[in-house]
């Protein structure tokens, strides 16, 4: 069977024990994969990245609160939430151990903005200060999220995988690329430039900002990143 390995989401103090900084995950990520034939394992904070990439066959990087600036070089701003640099620096660590191993890597939100930083990129600290571009839905709150139209790039992993260049993407975000890592490329964006999709030359990683786990279950076309990456690692 194949492992596919899922970042968790430490919670914050519960009322109750043991749920204080708890390792968790919405139940769509691990349906998802388990609808693709893999065995999901929720991983946190692992001092050997590398190591623990030798162990699994794929890797999903998931959605979350907010990259610290501080990991791109970029100023404090008062609309970022949940910031955690240890937590980025080792989910950084873990996105380009998957790559260097060969690993198929799935990044969605946080996670294609983690890829990002993790190869020298910069993001955008909040999308509503320009005029320009409508919210991308709201992070965090339930009801959040927007559905809207993606335009992948023709020939892109992305495009192939979902078996087309326009998708239906469900979005809950308040931060995006700006400038894109090296050997970054950018594969997909919203009507209003925002960037939400990237892929990796000479790797099998797809990386969408948009959460195809919100609506995997009913639209296959994204259920199949979840099975292209199973696929990838099963062969």
């Amino acid at each position: 069977m194949v492992i596919v390995a899922l970042t968790g989401r430490r919670l914050g103090a519960a009322a109750r024990w043991p749920y204080t900084r708890a390792a968790a995950l919405p139940r769509a990520y691990l349906d998802a994969v388990a609808r693709a034939g893999g065995q999901a394992v929720v991983v946190d904070d692992v001092a050997d990245a590398p190591a623990l990439v030798r162990r699994v066959d794929a890797l999903v990087l998931t959605g979350g609160p907010d990259v610290d600036p501080a990991c791109y070089g970029g100023a404090p701003h008062p609309a970022v939430y949940g910031a955690d640099r240890e937590v980025d620096e080792w989910e950084c660590a873990l996105a380009r151990a998957a790559v260097a191993q060969g690993v198929p890597t799935l990044a969605i939100c946080r996670g294609l903005q983690v890829l990002n930083v993790a190869y020298g990129g910069t993001l955008y600290a909040h999308l509503p200060e320009d005029p320009g571009v409508a919210p991308h839905g709201e992070p965090g709150v339930a009801g959040g999220a927007r559905l809207h139209d993606v335009e992948l790039e023709p020939g892109s992993l992305v495009a192939a995988v979902m078996g087309g260049t326009t998708v239906r993407a469900s979005c809950h975000h308040h931060q995006a690329v700006d400038r894109p890592g090296e050997g970054l490329a950018v594969t997909g964006r919203a009507a209003d430039g925002v960037v939400e999709a990237l892929g990796l030359d000479g790797a099998f990683v797809l990386a969408v900002q948009w959460h195809p786990e919100d609506t995997a279950g009913t639209d296959p076309a994204q259920q199949r990143l979840f099975d292209a990456i199973v696929r990838r690692a099963d062969r």
